[in-house]
């Protein structure tokens, strides 16, 4: 329904001769519906502090695009922003006092995600990506602070927090808890497992258990899958776990991709479901990629088969936080993402950039005028105007 209606406001003008609203050409009679279920946004909140009503006015343009996923990344090695109760020191590693998001904030940003018709799937990054949480509590890390990344896997208390978090974070099922959706995102990538060959008490535990650094990688995402999956909720991985593990994976397992469109070709060949985000393509902060190669990226590439093509949740844009902060996180998200929107929204067969160019233009002119300072779409869609001129001639 709400998706239907922002397709109506979208077909209404104001003329300014009869100072009266229109709709063009009507009567119309559309049939339309997304042809993927997960159509998301990643916003990195660690490497930058976005305040709560930049989040929301995100949310608002997400909308306007048809979006109905929020992926918060909301803590990483750089930042933890993240309000805990259970472990009050969790935020000690926040920028700031003034860059940290208390409970309420983020049931704020719920709420509202959830009046606009979108999900919001929280990130807690593991075992690397890790760093920031060694702040509060360096009994987590393998020699903190000369080695603090990866997390420590020989040790209860990590485990231990990370349930405790889950819990407060969803609950003990969906519906739950500050983040009622079912799925969360628990990385995985980017594991450099030399602090735990080099820490002697992790070295010792690692010879017990008759471990190598790789099975230790393993038992940490087995524990962590079984935390999540006995509370109810369904684990999200980056790409890396699945290409370590394959099918040693639980069932409940969502193989995110961002190295190599072609191994979601292999993930549902597997089983598994999978969501798309290949970095060449379709992150934001490749400030170089255009948007038809944002348009061109095509989910199913590969994938001919039906019931794999089922597995295919749909795909993401990634806006990683590095060089993004309140001051330009619109005009780098918009207009590119709405060419990924329409990717993950309409039929397979719809990839003529020609006709869709219109189209992106007109609709960075809309997100204009509704408050969201999208750029020019240009070459790259992040360029300044080029000179004096209306919005529809840019």
């Amino acid at each position: 329904m709400l998706r239907g209606l922002e397709t109506f406001a979208q077909l209404i003008h104001f003329d300014y001769q009869s100072r009266t609203y229109q709709i063009v050409n009507s009567p119309w009679n559309i049939n339309d519906a997304p042809r993927f279920g997960h159509r998301g946004i990643l916003v990195d909140t660690a490497r930058h502090f976005e305040p709560v009503p930049t989040l929301l006015r995100v949310l608002d343009s997400m909308s306007y695009a048809k979006f109905n996923t929020l992926h918060w990344h909301v803590v990483d090695s750089q930042s933890n922003p993240f309000e805990s109760r259970t472990y009050p020191k969790f935020w000690d590693a926040s920028y700031s006092q003034e860059e940290r998001y208390t409970q309420e904030d983020m049931e704020t940003v719920v709420q509202y995600a959830k009046n606009l018709g979108i999900r919001v799937m929280i990130e807690f990054d593991g075992p690397g990506h890790a760093e920031s949480w060694c702040v509060g509590y360096p009994d987590v890390c393998p020699n903190y602070p000369t080695c603090n990344s990866p997390l420590d896997p020989s040790t209860e208390n990590v485990f231990q927090m990370i349930d405790s978090i889950v819990g407060e974070v969803g609950g003990s099922a969906p519906g739950q808890g500050i983040f009622p959706e079912a799925f969360i995102h628990f990385g995985g990538d980017e594991v450099d497992t030399s602090c735990w060959t080099n820490t002697p008490r992790i070295a010792s535990w690692l010879q017990t258990n008759n471990y190598t650094a790789d099975d230790a990688y393993m038992y940490f995402i087995e524990r962590v899958h079984k935390i999540a999956i006995a509370r109810g909720h369904q684990p999200v991985n980056w790409e890396e776990v699945f290409n370590h593990f394959g099918s040693k994976l639980d069932n409940e397992t969502i193989v995110h991709i961002w190295l190599d469109h072609a191994t979601l070709a292999k993930v549902v060949a597997a089983g598994y479901r999978g969501i798309l985000s290949n970095n060449d393509v379709w992150y934001l902060d490749h400030l170089v990629t255009n948007w038809t190669q944002f348009y061109l990226n095509e989910p199913f590439e590969g994938i001919t088969d039906p019931s794999q093509q089922k597995l295919v949740l749909g795909g993401e844009v990634c806006m990683w936080g590095e060089t993004v902060d309140t001051s330009d996180i619109f005009n780098t998200i918009w207009p590119r993402a709405a060419a990924a929107a329409e990717r993950l929204w309409s039929p397979q067969s719809v990839t003529n950039t020609d006709n869709a160019l219109p189209r992106l233009e007109h609709f960075r002119c809309l997100l204009n005028r509704r408050g969201i300072p999208a750029a020019p779409v240009g070459v790259n869609g992040r360029d300044a105007p080029p000179g004096p001129g209306g919005c529809y001639v840019q």
